[in-house]
Parts: C-alpha cells; sequence; structure tokens
C-alpha cells in the first residue's frame, strides 16, 4: 500500500507542512503546520480525511505556528519531541527574530524521543531521533513505503543549519549518516523546505554530504 502526501508550503520562510495516509485510509497525518492553519484545515477536507494526528519533526517557529489551531480545530493529539516540549510550551520565548510572531503555544499530548512506531493513518511510522539542527529533532519514516519526513535535517542540495541554539554540524552529519544507511537510495525524502528529493539524489549531488561515508 503506497502513501499519499500532499505538501503545503505556508508562511513567510516558505516551510513545508505535509498532509499523508496510507492510500485508502480515512486519516491523516500532518506534520509540521507551520503557518495558514485554515488552509491545512481545507486540504484535509479536500482530501476527505480526517486527521488522527500533528507530528512534529523539532519546535523551531516556522515548523509549529498553526499547530494550536489545527490541534484545537481536529481534535488530534500534538506529537513532540521530549526535549523540545518545553519549546512548544512557550514558543514566543524562543522567537529571536524581529517581525516573526506571535505565535500560539501548546501543551504537547504525546513525546517522543527516537525508536517509537506510530501507526497513524494506515502507516507505521518509526520515529527516528536525528538531533544537529535543533536538539530534540526527530525524522518520521514510514516503514515500507520509503518515504521520510525529514523537516530541516536534509535538503535538496543542502542540510539543515547549526548556527542556531542547539545546532552541531559533527551531530547533524552522524544524524544525516544514519538516515543513508538506514534507507534504500530510493526513498523520497520529505524536507522542511525547498523541494521533495530522495535519498540516493542527495547522496550523489549533495555537497555537504561529501564529507560524509556515503
Amino acid at each position: 500500500m503506497a502513501v499519499e502526501v500532499e505538501m503545503l508550503t505556508v508562511g513567510p520562510i516558505a516551510e513545508n507542512c505535509f498532509l499523508a495516509r496510507a492510500e485508502g485510509s480515512e486519516g491523516l497525518v500532518v506534520v509540521d503546520p507551520g503557518e495558514e492553519a485554515e488552509r491545512i484545515l481545507a486540504q484535509a477536507a479536500a482530501m476527505g480525511g480526517e486527521i488522527e494526528a500533528v507530528l512534529l519533526t523539532h519546535t523551531h517557529f516556522d515548523h509549529v505556528g498553526a499547530v494550536a489551531a489545527v490541534a484545537r480545530a481536529s481534535g488530534a493529539p500534538v506529537y513532540c519531541p521530549q526535549l523540545e516540549v518545553p519549546v512548544l510550551a512557550d514558543i514566543n520565548a524562543y522567537v529571536r527574530y524581529p517581525g516573526f510572531g506571535p505565535f500560539e503555544s501548546y501543551d504537547a499530548d504525546e513525546a517522543v524521543s527516537g525508536g517509537e512506531t506510530l501507526e497513524l493513518a494506515g502507516l507505521e511510522l518509526d520515529v527516528i531521533f536525528t538531533p544537529g539542527h535543533s536538539p530534540g529533532h526527530v525524522t518520521y519514516s514510514a516503514r515500507g513505503e520509503d518515504a521520510i519526513f525529514s523537516g530541516d535535517v536534509l535538503f535538496q542540495g543542502s542540510v539543515g543549519r547549526v548556527d542556531l541554539p542547539g545546532g552541531d554540524w559533527p551531530t547533524l552529519a552522524r544524524s544525516i549518516q544514519a538516515l543513508l544507511d538506514g534507507h534504500p537510495d530510493e526513498t523520497v525524502v520529505h524536507p522542511g523546505h525547498m523541494g521533495t528529493t530522495t535519498l540516493g539524489a542527495e547522496r550523489a549531488t549533495n555537497p555537504f554530504l561529501a564529507q560524509l561515508t556515503v
């Protein structure tokens, strides 16, 4: 059974929010609702699906701006990286750039730290701890579907920045290496910014991966 994914690019920083499910499922998961809650909810309605859960890869403000509104409208639980639960609960204290916000904080319903398997929207989603861009960052991997939701770990031709609080390049490099080692090249990468790609394409062409043992 294939995974069905719709991507919405939202907010002023062009963050990618994803709605995903197994084909034939009436449920949906929403990954990283950064902004534009009404648009996200309208897309869910257009897909004819009920939102079962909101999944966060990390809690930088451009990925969580619509969390509270989507959760409130859908009644869906919010899964947040364990280490970043306090950030989501007081998000405006962590917005360090003028001109953004204010955002609505949210107390996470569930915490994930890596190693869990979530059965949602007809999918088995393995939670993988992938720090480096942020301290608690996780990646969601659709088991058997060759698809990952990588947040800000890996992009098309680039990688997540490491100059924000808690960022660290050696840590991020290890996280990327683990994704490369644990998934086939045809795995589709649904990233937090820019376009979709595959692990194989990034292995072959991404200049930031040249120093890894790819």
